[in-house]
């Protein structure tokens, strides 16, 4: 069987704060690590998706709503669930890394890395699946 979890791939958190949210793998790990003993992946995700927009709102609104707020984590592959979909928001791998998790400072900045490129994306108009709530 090939390797399906791959960097760019869109997937959903299924379990925790996050349960429910969209998010990309960033980097991947299909073998164990010394402080993880199971395969996983270090994700970028959307922890508040950016709000419906009409034509009749004004900039300053529309800027407002369209705001979004990101996470990082890293998950087992058993609690996430890979889609069809993929993603080509270029995050910057310096800045989000297993490193960033040990240093709150770094953990911020690589935060505020993810909401800035997926607020980019968002504003272009591509891969508009990936920025809506999912519904269950």
């Amino acid at each position: 069987m090939g390797k399906f979890m791959k960097p760019g791939k869109v997937v959903l958190v299924l379990g925790g704060r996050y349960a429910g949210r969209k998010a990309v793998i960033v980097k991947n790990y299909d073998e164990s690590t010394t402080d993880r003993s199971y395969p996983h992946a270090l994700v970028a995700g959307i922890e508040r998706y950016p709000r419906k927009v009409t034509k009749k709102m004004g900039k300053k609104k529309v800027a407002q709503r369209s705001k979004l707020k990101a996470f990082i984590k890293a998950y087992n592959y058993n609690h996430l669930m890979p889609t069809r979909y993929s993603v080509d928001v270029p995050l910057d791998k310096q800045v989000i890394n297993k490193e960033a998790f040990k240093d709150p400072a770094l953990r911020r900045k690589a935060r505020w890395e993810a909401k800035m490129k997926f607020e980019e994306r968002y504003k272009t108009g591509k891969n508009k699946w990936f920025f809506t709530k999912l519904r269950f």
